[in-house]
């Protein structure tokens, strides 16, 4: 459509430069016509004034009448007529040049137009050429820039081709950073999966020696670690393939808190902490009540690990555009070049208990986050590690 509107503007253009250009010419020709006139009436009166002086004042009344409206013009004809002229005879040279004129006027509006279409179809080669070096470009894997120009069809092509490229550049840069993702967690897994395996075979070897409970205890530790990362795993594992069924339920923020921190009561028994959630009035939110929970046990079980002995503490706040949760701690904080690596899977921070395998907090972001939820981390002014958690309500 757009085409045909350019086609019609293009048509217009060089009719309306055709049209002036003929304008002018006849404008040109109609003061050359009038300029000679002028010159014969000149002449002739000239020569009748010459010969018979008294006729001046009849020419002049006569040449005043004429300019008038000419209101004899058929007696003026039928002199001439009778004395053998014609009006060829007096518009010979005017005759030509008019044509003149005109063949120049019209060559002129032709010329026009065809260098309005020759430039047309030169710009459009140019820019069919510059589309096919950008995707012979794009081909090659070299970053290029497609430059529009306009509003017509050419720029619509020209801006889809650059949404097509730029999407098949960001997809195979998806496709590559996944490959090495799972590479890198492949490896990750092997590491963390040799550890307690090989801390098993050695406590196996020391049962043969000696039956003593301890040995017993550290197999079910490391037992125990083992069946929490393969349950991680897979619930990441579904994370990525989009099949962990999220609830939207109304959920209370207190008892969300409570229920997280009674999961807790024997990490936090045994390590002495105590988990303080303050009951601040009714605040709900929308979110899957077990899923969520798991998210906050984990970043609450961050700060027990982090500050046995101390105290963790919550708080909830909420405003028209989301729900503000925040869990902290007492302890040191986070290392600084650990803050923008915290949630990534696998990272173990400059802090890390051994017990740790670096999942708890990826999984914490992945669940927050596929709820409409953000998450953060920071350290304290006053010091201990700070979660910010936020619910929004749209």
């Amino acid at each position: 459509m757009s085409g045909q509107k350019n086609m019609l503007a293009t048509f217009g253009f060089v009719v309306s430069v055709s049209l002036a250009v003929a304008a002018v010419s006849v404008l040109l020709a109609s003061c050359h016509y009038s300029r000679l006139q002028f010159h014969l009436l000149n002449a002739i009166c000239g020569e009748i004034v010459g010969q018979e002086p008294e006729t001046k004042k009849i020419i002049s009344a006569a040449l005043k009448e004429y300019t008038k409206g000419d209101p004899e013009p058929a007696a003026k004809e039928d002199l001439l007529s009778a004395l053998g002229y014609r009006v060829c005879d007096f518009s010979g040279s005017f005759c030509g040049q008019n044509v003149l004129f005109a063949v120049v006027g019209f060559l002129t509006g032709l010329l026009l137009f065809i260098f309005t279409f020759w430039y047309r179809n030169k710009m459009e080669a140019i820019r069919i050429r510059t589309m096919a070096e950008y995707l012979e470009q794009a081909n090659t894997g070299k970053a290029a820039i497609l430059s529009t120009s306009g509003e017509d069809d050419f720029s619509k092509l020209e801006d889809e081709i650059y949404k097509t490229v730029t999407f098949l550049y960001q997809t195979k840069d998806m496709a590559v950073q996944a490959r090495n993702d799972f590479a890198e967690n492949l490896s990750n897994i092997a590491h963390q999966i040799k550890t307690p395996i090989t801390a098993i075979s050695l406590s196996v070897q020391m049962m043969k020696q000696d039956m003593d409970n301890k040995h017993l205890e550290q197999v079910e530790k490391q037992l125990l670690r083992l069946a929490r990362f393969e349950e991680v795993l897979l619930i990441l594992s579904r994370i990525d393939a989009g099949t962990l069924q999220l609830q939207r339920d109304e959920v209370d923020v207190f008892t969300l808190l409570v229920l997280a921190a009674d999961n807790l009561q024997e990490l936090s028994a045994d390590s002495r902490t105590f988990i303080d959630v303050p009951e601040q009035g009714e605040m709900l939110i929308i979110a899957d009540l077990d899923w969520t929970m798991e998210a906050v046990m984990n970043l609450m079980k961050n700060c027990i690990e982090h500050n046995p002995g101390g105290r963790i503490h919550c708080s909830y706040t909420q405003n028209p555009l989301y729900t503000e949760i925040l869990i902290w701690d007492d302890g040191e904080g986070f290392a600084k070049e650990d803050i923008p690596h915290i949630f990534e899977r696998f990272y173990r921070g400059k802090n890390a208990c051994e017990s740790g395998i670096g999942i708890g907090l990826a999984l914490s972001k992945e669940i927050i986050e596929s709820q409409n939820g953000t998450i953060g981390a920071k350290n304290k002014p006053d010091g201990g590690a700070l979660f910010e958690i936020r619910f929004y309500s749209h």
